[in-house]
């Protein structure tokens, strides 16, 4: 097993699998400007019961804003992608799953991988600030903005680093990831689970009307959220997400290995 020695420093971290579900692997990825600590409590949930579990920590991340600035969008995917491999690599099943942005990353990895599923919380793939329609050219005369602040937010909170201000040129890669997620919907023919907050003020309610517009796949299943924020993973209804989930990945492992056989 793999992981973080101290609970309060971003790292990426992984977990073999034991039992009944050792060969079923779930690789999730955590959102924009978090860290693997903010889905810590899902991934220790699932590696609990058993599944092999790999979170990694995208690049850009984990440290301080400015390093955020220097990154693109290819190199959060690109990082989630590599990881995903390896899990799958040595699974029969394997799943993505994510939080915000990351559940954008988890849908464009079945978009372009041969995942068993995807297990997505509060995913992005649009935004309430209408500035972001202009963000390529207002990155060069604005260099930061402050982030979303949630109002006497329940989550629990994490030290991600210092992500005291966010840069516009990350939105804009953002804003990129987002429309190649969105592109990528309609290859996913994967079953897909959304756990949607009714109180999220982060992600536009847009997203899942994305998702249910455009996706491939005939099988999607929402799960309304009624007491959280955004890191819903963290908050009151983060139990709902574990043991949903965790029945999602076992139902269609088992569906999956069926009919192969049959």
């Amino acid at each position: 097993m793999t992981e973080s020695s101290d609970r309060t420093t971003p790292a990426a971290f992984s977990y073999p699998g034991h039992g009944p579900n050792a060969r079923i692997g779930i690789a999730i990825c955590h959102g924009f400007t978090g860290s693997p600590l903010s889905i810590l409590p899902w991934a220790e949930y699932l590696a609990e019961r058993g599944f092999a579990v790999s979170v990694p920590l995208l690049p850009g991340h984990g440290t301080r804003w400015q390093d955020l600035a220097r990154t693109g969008w290819g190199d959060w995917f690109g990082a989630f992608d590599k990881a995903y491999l390896e899990l799958a690599a040595k699974t029969d099943d394997c799943y993505v799953a994510g939080l915000s942005m990351g559940g954008a990353i988890a849908l464009l990895t079945a978009a372009r991988r041969d995942v068993s599923g995807v297990a997505v919380v509060n995913p992005g793939l649009s935004f309430y600030d209408r500035r972001v329609r202009v963000i390529g050219l207002l990155k060069y005369f604005q260099r930061t903005t402050v982030p979303i602040e949630e109002e006497n937010p329940t989550a629990s909170r994490t030290e991600d680093g210092d992500y005291s201000r966010t840069p516009l040129a990350a939105v804009h890669q953002l804003k990129r990831l987002f429309a190649a997620a969105v592109r990528g919907l309609p290859r996913i023919k994967a079953p897909v689970l959304v756990f949607k907050s009714v109180n999220d003020i982060v992600v536009p309610p847009t997203s899942l009307a994305m998702v249910r517009k455009g996706l491939g796949s005939t099988c999607l299943e929402v799960v309304w959220l009624q007491h959280s924020g955004h890191v819903a993973t963290l908050d009151v209804d983060a139990r709902e997400i574990f043991e949903a989930s965790a029945r999602f990945f076992q139902v269609h492992a088992r569906s999956h290995v069926s009919s192969e056989k049959s």
